[in-house]
This record gives structure tokens, C-alpha cells and sequence, in this order.
């Protein structure tokens, strides 16, 4: 083996890209300070990338950081799953070994997946958050890792990465908030034409503010210059300089052959093309030289010396001897841990492995997989069977490449690379026709499937079938985002199985088929489910039929609560137990269990919730568990019992972010932020509500953490505030997919949104848009709140001009969907007698016997914004009805009450409405220091009697005195008598003129009460 060989087309002084490099060091800073940083570096290929990367690394452990690089590899063209964070991980971990140890604990067996040292995968069920569980412990643990060292990760030649790590990356740029992390890819510009799978992540990172991007300009002639004086040793002819710059055109690469052309004066044969210009000095090596870089070439970015090896098959000293002269010439150049090689630049590479034959190709590859399978050992065991795949498939023998895909596939899908997967199950599926029936007949499901159920036969000694390949690509499709793919594929197995008696089969494509109709937004999915029932129908219990019936109960609870949801959940959980499909059984009791609950079979409903959340807690079934932190508590403050939910939430939490259950969590947040709200916590239920937004991995979450931030935008008087997150949460949900639980509530918070500003004929324009929607079973948490809305917009409106035209039939509907709708718990009893009296107030028949009852209903409940808007309503009613001391009192405590808690949730249109209504009554809330006496006070007036005389002074009779003030007119007339008594006068127009001289009664407006 050969060490590190210098020679001397390197400069050994590095040149120029001092702007670079400053903003590269003041990135060190930041993130040594704890401010993680992010940065993107590109260039053309051979304008320095690497050098500048190295300069850096070596500036960063100077400053005590520690530096882990990995970089992309290209291998026939197919980038291995997380290449890169592998190498850079295991990099990390034998710099701080007890670090990453800590940081990692726990989660070895999920972090295997990159870094198989760690242990054996786990084997955990495969979805569509797999991935992105996955990438949030990555960022976890980098993260810890860097809470008490500076980590410089640095990640190389962005533009040949799998999408498995182009979605890690993007995930890390967009997550990383803590820890003294320094995340730097570089990636070739030149290459990312319009078609580059990179070029969409570029265009994303370029969005982000916390992401910096680099471009490195090629090298000025002066740049050129002293680069080439590094390389001799000497200065240069300024004409040789000038002569270089020209044809290199500043490309640090190609200056550095050109000058080694010049010196070995061979400058002259030079040809203008690129191609020629980088294999010249790689046709002046020996043959046996030649021939060794052309299997390097062929071999991937590195190749092993052993494997080297036994694919040259020459007698060591004359391997040794022709490896020593392609480094001595600086074509080749040996790894840094010394047991492989590579070429110096991967632009000769190219050139040598695009000069190579068809033909030779094809030998080649085949020569380098028959070495692998010879003996294993000559490459790493995490990089053998990816290597392996496509040495077969690019050596054209499909006899031996449809089972190495498939096996590539299998590793794929254990690391969560569901990407690659899909492109390694779709080249199987090109390979299919082509490869021998002995080969087909030979394989066997049990061994490349793990989504499919079986379906009527015995993965273990079954054959391998082109369906079962079409599945396994389905459903990676969809895990990966690529849906659109995937859909054509479940679309076609659907028309293969059109000529085959296979109901089973035909079933899982059709929930496959709805799963991803209703992600890609072409409708809700139930038709497909409905096609997979029929199919089923008749059939003895099967995995896919308990699958078929857990799909559509847990359709219909979100869609079409009822009887049949109910019957749909009952059979899928007894044909689960029947077939022994237990992940089945536990998701569709969670579903019964919600059923249950909503149904009014409260505390059966909650318990069977509870047990199978357990029971997968216990059996380690992350996603179910994740599911049932996210139902039990909203059952619970469906029922109105958020102080029991919270705690509940606050574990799920804690238990999706362990195991990255991205989307769960966001709907774990957005059901926290209900229970807090409702609890009068609205500080913290606005900071849950940003968590929703901020931790979901798909839209739908994001939009109910929005409409949770709408809602209180509302209720703090931000109607255009409400209004900005009602569009946003619009826009998350789409149209396509309708579901009362986000359709009502949105209806609801639009409602109260169009009363705040004064448009009621577009509030009920939206009360008639729900009322046509109806309120299914189990909808009374969202029914009741909507109708309540809708009849105080009515009741507030009551004095408007506007408001007469059409409100006796807006109230007429309110009163039957009212009359219609269920309660099913006491905050919803609660509801129903608030809103009736709402009604009342809105028709003016409502009274203190009615708001009485309605508080006294609320204040058994644990709500203290409900409890304080009725109260407020309540002291309205005794000051309309009557002028007694008591009720004043009482008024009075209702409103200080009232007042405080407007005050504390920050509730300024509640407040604003406690306060205007004591100030009409001339009620004080708070105590205030005594003042001297004014003139009224002198002449013996009380507080009530100088209010009447301020309205006998504004021209007011006893009639309009007592609506005003709150009081009988009978009351009003004994008022006055009181006042023309104290002033010694004898009418009521002598007593105007006597305030008015004394100047009691500054010009006021008298003000009318604004809704609230």
C-alpha cells in the first residue's frame, strides 16, 4: 500500500478566496456561540471547492472544533442512501465517542439505519413518517452532540446525492435551532442543469433565511499567476501566465494541468477540447497504469485496494508499480485512511470513464461484482449490496441483477431511503421480462416484500410476482412523496388485475389508491375505499379484509360519523383478532373507541381508548401510540374535560418527539392549544398552536394550528388577524378533502370573524354553507360553538336597520338545528340553554332568569372565558330588569368578575364591553381614591340623581331617563321630584339651567353599546 504521495501540480500556497473564507470563519463563530449555521458552497467543477473546504476544516480544528466530513458517492451512477452522513456520523463518533453515546442513547437501534455500527435496525413498521422520524433523532442527536463541542459537518459533492440525503439535508437546515453546529455542503454548480434533482432543493434552501450561500468565482489572472508560482516553485513567465489564464479561463484545475503540460513540455500537443486536455497526462502513463485507472474509473468515486486487486488481477508488484505511477503523476491519489484510491479530481475520472468502450464497461462491472460475491469482504458490509446492484444492473446480466436490485431495495427500505427504493424496485421491474423464469420462479415474497399482506398464499414458498413488485413500489412511492408515481403504479396493478380473479389483491390496491387520491388532492378517497369493500364483501376474515374495514371506519369517524363508521370499526377489530393481524386490531379500536365516545357511551369509550393505547405501548407500536395521544385527549375535551386532556397531551408530546412522529405531534399541539384555551391559558394555547405550525411535516396539521391561532386572534379583538390565519389554515386544509372537524370550526371562526367587522350578511351566509353541511353524529363540540357564534352575531346585531331583513328566518334555522342537535355532556347542555338564550336576546325576550341559569351552568364547568361572557350577560339582564340594590350588587360582582378575567386573557372585547356597560349603569368595578366634592355633590345630589339630572338637563323625559339609566320610569319620576326639591327650583327646565351655570355637565355624547 502506498500512503499519501505529494506531488507537485498542487500548490502548496493557497490562493485568493479570502471572501470566502471570512464569511466560512465568522459561520465558525456563530455557531461556536450557539448559533447553529448553515451554508452552501458551489462552484464549477475544479474551480477549488475542495481546497477551500480543506483550508477551512484545518483553520476549524485549529479553533478547537471538530471537523467530520463525508461525502457523496457515485457508484454507476446510483448514489448510495445517506452516503455522506454515514461517513460523517461515524467521523463524529470516533471524535467524541462518549458523546455521541449519550446523545444517541435509546435510539441506537432506529439510528442504526445510518450508521450500522450501531446495532441491528430495528423493524419497526414502515410509513410515511419512517423517514421523517428518522431525520428528526439525526437532528436530535447532532443537536446534543453539539451542546458542548463545536461540530464542523461537512458534507461534499452535493450534486451526485441520493434523495434520502438531499431530504435529511433540507430537514437539518430547516430544523437545526440549538447546539454549536456548523453544517457545510459544497456541490458542483455546472452539473445542476434544469432537470437536476438538486436544483428544486437549491430554489428551497435559497427561501430559507438561516441558509447562506456561496459561489466561487474562477481565479483572475494575478490569482492565475501566483498559483502557478506555487506550483514551480519560481515566478512564471508573464507570457506563459497570460497564455494559461487563457485557456484555462481561471478554472483552478485546469491551470494546474496546464501548467504541469508546460513544465513537462508537452504543451504544444495539446488539444482546445476539455476532454483531451484531462486525459493527456493519463495517456502518458504505462499501460498497466492506464488500465488501473480505467478500472478505478469504472469502480465508483473509491475503490477498495483489495478489490482493486482482484479485479486487475496482476501480480501485486505490478499493480503496486502501476499505482505508483498514475499518484506520482497526480491522477490517483490515496484515501485518507490509506486503504483504497481515487482520483485526484472526479473531472478526470469522467473523462477516463467516458473514454471506455460498451463493452468494457460491461466487463468491468461484471468483473468487480463476481470479485464482491467472491469474497465479501473486500468492501464495507453497509456499502456491499448497493455495490453489488448496480454492478450487476450496469453489467447487463439480468439473471444476476433482479436479485441484487431486490436486494438493494430491501436495504433501502430498512434505512427509510424509500427514494431509492422506489428506483431500485422500478429497475427490478424493468429487469422482470428479461431475467430467466428459473431466476423469477426462485425468489420469493417473504424475502423482498414487507407491505403486502399475504393473500392467499405463502410468501415463504409462493413465487415472487410482478404484483408483488408493483406494491412494494407503491407504497414507497408514497412514503417518498413521489405520489404521483406511485398512483401509476397502483393504477396499473389495478388493470393487470382486471383479468385475474384476485379480490384480495385488487382490495389493498384500491386503499393504496385512495390513500393516495386523497394526498395528492384529487378527492376524499371514498369511492376507492367503497371499491375495496365490494371486493371484500362475502369474503372469510383476511388481513386485507380487517385492513379494508379499519381503512373505512377510520374514514367514515372523520368524514361520515354513524351507525355504519360504528359496524365498520366492530368488524375490523374481530377480523383483526380472527387473523391475528394485531397492529390492525389495536388502530381500529382506538377508531371504536372514539366512536363510542362520540355515540354517548362516554366512559366505555374512553377505556377502550385507553387500553389499546397501552396495549401498544407495551407491544412497541410507535404510530398507533402516536394516534391514541392525539384521540384520547380530544375525546376528552370533547366532553369537556380538558384538565384531565392536558396531561395526556403533554406525554404524547414527549413520546412523538422521541420517536419522531412529526405529524402526530402537530396534532397533538393543535389539541393542546384547544384544552388550554378553554382552560383560560391563552398565552400558552398560542404557543402550542405555533407548535402545530412549526413541527408538521404535511399540511393538514399546519392548518389546524392556524385556525387554533385564528381563534384566538378572535377572541383578543384581532379580527385581521383572525382573518390572515383563517386564510392560512383555508389553504393547508384544500378543498378536496372535506371533514366536518375542520369545516365547522372554520365556518365557526369565519362567523365571528365577519361580526367583528360588521359584514352579518356574509356571516350568515356561512351559517347557511354549515347548516347545508348538517352536523353529523358526534359533531356536537364543533355545532354548538358554531351555532352560539352565529346566534350572538344575530342577537348583537338586533339594533341595525340592516340586520331586520331575513333575521326571523336566520333565527328560525338557528332555533331548528338547535332543537336537532345533540349534547351528549354537560359543557354541551351548557351550550345548547347559552345559545338558546342568545336567541332570546335576539328576538329581546331574554331575561335574568334565563342568563341565571346559563351561568349556573358554566360555573360547574372548568372554563373560565365562557363562565365570564355569560356573566357579563347576566349583569345586563338584572340592570335592564330592574334598579334594586341587590341586583345592582350582584351586577356589579358579575361584572368585576367578569372584567378580571377579560383583563388577564387579554380579552379586549370583552373588557371593552364590562367596561361600557358599567359605565351606563354607573357601576365602579375597582375602588378609586375619594375626590373633593364637585358642585353637584355640594348641593346634596347623589351619584344616581346627578345622572338623572345630567338627562333632564339634555332634554330627557322620565320614560327615556329610566331606558337609559336602567330604571322604572316610576323610579326616574321620583328622581326628579328628589332633584327640583334639593335645588329650590320648581320645573324641570329651571333645573337644566341651574347645571347648566354651575357647569356640572361638560358636553358629552351619550353612548350606545357596541357589540360584544
Amino acid at each position: 500500500m502506498l500512503g499519501p504521495v505529494e506531488t507537485r501540480s498542487v500548490s502548496p500556497v493557497f490562493v485568493g478566496r479570502t471572501d470566502e473564507l471570512d464569511t466560512l470563519n465568522d459561520a465558525l463563530a456563530r455557531a461556536a456561540a450557539g448559533e447553529p449555521q448553515a451554508l452552501l458552497l458551489g462552484g464549477e467543477a475544479g474551480v477549488g471547492k475542495t481546497r477551500l473546504v480543506e483550508e477551512f476544516a484545518a483553520a476549524a480544528c485549529r479553533r478547537a472544533a471538530v471537523v467530520a466530513v463525508g461525502g457523496c458517492v457515485e457508484i454507476g451512477a446510483d448514489g448510495l442512501p445517506f452516503a455522506p452522513f454515514s461517513t460523517a456520523l461515524r467521523a463524529l463518533r470516533d471524535a467524541l465517542p462518549e458523546e455521541f453515546a449519550t446523545a444517541g442513547a435509546g435510539q441506537e437501534e432506529e439510528l442504526a439505519r445510518l450508521l450500522p455500527e450501531l446495532g441491528e435496525a430495528t423493524s419497526s413498521r414502515h410509513d410515511e413518517q419512517g423517514m421523517a422520524r428518522l431525520f428528526e433523532l439525526t437532528a436530535r442527536l447532532l443537536e446534543r452532540v453539539a451542546a458542548a463541542h463545536t461540530v464542523v459537518l461537512v458534507l461534499e459533492d452535493l450534486h451526485w446525492a441520493d434523495a434520502s440525503t438531499r431530504h435529511l439535508l433540507a430537514y437539518l437546515f430547516r430544523t437545526l435551532r440549538t447546539g454549536r453546529l456548523l453544517v457545510l455542503a459544497t456541490y458542483r454548480a455546472d452539473d445542476i442543469h434544469r432537470r437536476h434533482p438538486l436544483r428544486p432543493l437549491l430554489a428551497e434552501l435559497d427561501r430559507l433565511r438561516t441558509v447562506r450561500r456561496l459561489e466561487l468565482a474562477r481565479f483572475t489572472r494575478e490569482e492565475v499567476g501566483r498559483q502557478i508560482a506555487g506550483i514551480r516553485a519560481a515566478e512564471p513567465d508573464p507570457a506563459q501566465v497570460d497564455e494559461i489564464f487563457e485557456r484555462s479561463d481561471g478554472n483552478a484545475f485546469f491551470v494546474e494541468e496546464l501548467a504541469v503540460a508546460a513544465t513537462e513540455g508537452c504543451c504544444t500537443g495539446l488539444t482546445d477540447s476539455l476532454r483531451d486536455l484531462l486525459l493527456v497526462r493519463v495517456e502518458a502513463l504505462p499501460e498497466s497504469a492506464q488500465g488501473v485507472a480505467r478500472i478505478v474509473a469504472e469502480g465508483g468515486s473509491t475503490v477498495e485496494y483489495r478489490l482493486l486487486a482482484a479485479v486487475a488481477q496482476l501480480a501485486e508488484d505490478d499493480l503496486i508499480e502501476a499505482l505508483r505511477a498514475a499518484v506520482g503523476a497526480n491522477i490517483l491519489t490515496a484515501t485518507t485512511g490509506g486503504d483504497g484510491y481515487r482520483f485526484r479530481h472526479s473531472l478526470v475520472r469522467e473523462a477516463v470513464a467516458d473514454d471506455l468502450l460498451p463493452g468494457e464497461r460491461s466487463r468491468l462491472n461484471r468483473r468487480y461484482a463476481e470479485a464482491v460475491e467472491t469474497d465479501p469482504t473486500l468492501v464495507p458490509a453497509d456499502a456491499r449490496v448497493m455495490r453489488l446492484a448496480s454492478y450487476w444492473y450496469h453489467a447487463h446480466d439480468a439473471a444476476r441483477a433482479l436479485p441484487a436490485v431486490l436486494d438493494a431495495s430491501v436495504v433501502a427500505r430498512r434505512r427509510h431511503a424509500y427514494t431509492e427504493q422506489l428506483r431500485l424496485l422500478e429497475r427490478a421491474m424493468e429487469l422482470w421480462d428479461t431475467a430467466p423464469e428459473e431466476v423469477r420462479a426462485a425468489l420469493r415474497p417473504v424475502d423482498y416484500t414487507d407491505v403486502y399482506p399475504p393473500c392467499g398464499c405463502d410468501p415463504a414458498t409462493a413465487p415472487l410476482r410482478y404484483l408483488d413488485l408493483m406494491a412494494e413500489a407503491a407504497v414507497a412511492g408514497r412514503f417518498c412523496g413521489e405520489r404521483e408515481r406511485a398512483l401509476k403504479i397502483a393504477k396499473k396493478a389495478l388493470r393487470i388485475l382486471q383479468d385475474e380473479h384476485d379480490p384480495l389483491r385488487a382490495a389493498w390496491f384500491w386503499v393504496q389508491r385512495s390513500r393516495l387520491v386523497q394526498a395528492l388532492a384529487r378527492g376524499d378517497g371514498r369511492q376507492e375505499l367503497a371499491n375495496a369493500q365490494d371486493l371484500v364483501r362475502g369474503l372469510p376474515p383476511s388481513e386485507v379484509h380487517a385492513d379494508v374495514l379499519a381503512n373505512v371506519a377510520g374514514w367514515s369517524m372523520l368524514h361520515q360519523p354513524g351507525p355504519e363508521a360504528f359496524a365498520a370499526a366492530e368488524r375490523a377489530v374481530e377480523y383483526a383478532r380472527m387473523v391475528g393481524a394485531r397492529e390492525i386490531e389495536l388502530n381500529a379500536r382506538i377508531t371504536l373507541g372514539c366512536l363510542m365516545v362520540d355515540a354517548g357511551d362516554v366512559e366505555a369509550g374512553l377505556a377502550e381508548t385507553t387500553r389499546a393505547m397501552e396495549a401498544a405501548l407495551e407491544e412497541g407500536v410507535a404510530h398507533v401510540v402516536g394516534r391514541a395521544y392525539v384521540n384520547l385527549p380530544s375525546e376528552l375535551e370533547a366532553v369537556g374535560r380538558p384538565r384531565e386532556a392536558v396531561p395526556v397531551l403533554r406525554e404524547g408530546i414527549t413520546f412523538t418527539r422521541k420517536y419522531g412522529l412529526l405529524d402526530s405531534e402537530a396534532w397533538i399541539w393543535g389539541n393542546l392549544s384547544d384544552s388550554l384555551y378553554a382552560l383560560g391559558q391563552w398565552d400558552e394555547a398560542a404557543e402550542a398552536a405555533s407548535g402545530a405550525l412549526g413541527s408538521a411535516a404535511s399540511a393538514k396539521p399546519r392548518g389546524s394550528g392556524a385556525l387554533r391561532l385564528a381563534h384566538i386572534a378572535l377572541a383578543r379583538g384581532d379580527a385581521a388577524e383572525a382573518g390572515r390565519q383563517l386564510a392560512i389554515s383555508h389553504a393547508h386544509y384544500g378543498t378536496h378533502d372535506p371533514m366536518p372537524q375542520q369545516l365547522l370550526p372554520i365556518a365557526r371562526i369565519a362567523i365571528g370573524v365577519a361580526a367583528e367587522e360588521g359584514r352579518l350578511l356574509d356571516a350568515r351566509a356561512e351559517l347557511d354553507r354549515a347548516l347545508e353541511l348538517g352536523f353529523p353524529p358526534g359533531t356536537q363540540r364543533y355545532g354548538w360553538p358554531l351555532l352560539l357564534a352565529a346566534a350572538t352575531a344575530e342577537a348583537d346585531a338586533r339594533a341595525l336597520p340592516a340586520a331586520v331583513d331575513g333575521r326571523a328566518d336566520v333565527l328560525d334555522k338557528l332555533a331548528e338545528a338547535a332543537r336537532k342537535l345533540t349534547t351528549g355532556a354537560p359543557v354541551w347542555d351548557a351550550y345548547e340553554r347559552w345559545t338558546r338564550a342568545e336567541l332570546h336576546r335576539a328576538q329581546g325576550t331574554d331575561t335574568a332568569a334565563v342568563w341565571s341559569d346559563v351561568v349556573t351552568d358554566f360555573e360547574c364547568l372548568d372554563r373560565p372565558y365562557d363562565l365570564a361572557r355569560v356573566r357579563r350577560r347576566l349583569a345586563q339582564a338584572l340592570l335592564e330588569e330592574a334598579a334594586g340594590d341587590d341586583e345592582r350588587d350582584r351586577a356589579t360582582e358579575l361584572l368585576r368578575l367578569a372584567g378580571a378575567v377579560a383583563d388577564h386573557l387579554g380579552a379586549r372585547p370583552l373588557a371593552e364591553a364590562v367596561a361600557r356597560l358599567a359605565q351606563r349603569a354607573r357601576l365602579t368595578l375597582t375602588h378609586t381614591p375619594r375626590k373633593a366634592l364637585d358642585p353637584a355633590e355640594s348641593l346634596g345630589l347623589t351619584s344616581r340623581e346627578r345622572d338623572v339630572l345630567r338627562l333632564v338637563s339634555a332634554g330627557r323625559t322620565n320614560r327615556q331617563i329610566a331606558e337609559e339609566l336602567f330604571i322604572s320610569p316610576k323610579t326616574a319620576s321620583v328622581h326628579v321630584s328628589n332633584i327640583l326639591s334639593k335645588l329650590g327650583v320648581a320645573g324641570r327646565g329651571e333645573a337644566a339651567a341651574v347645571a347648566h351655570r354651575l357647569g356640572l355637565f361638560p358636553a358629552e355624547p351619550l353612548t350606545a353599546e357596541a357589540p360584544g
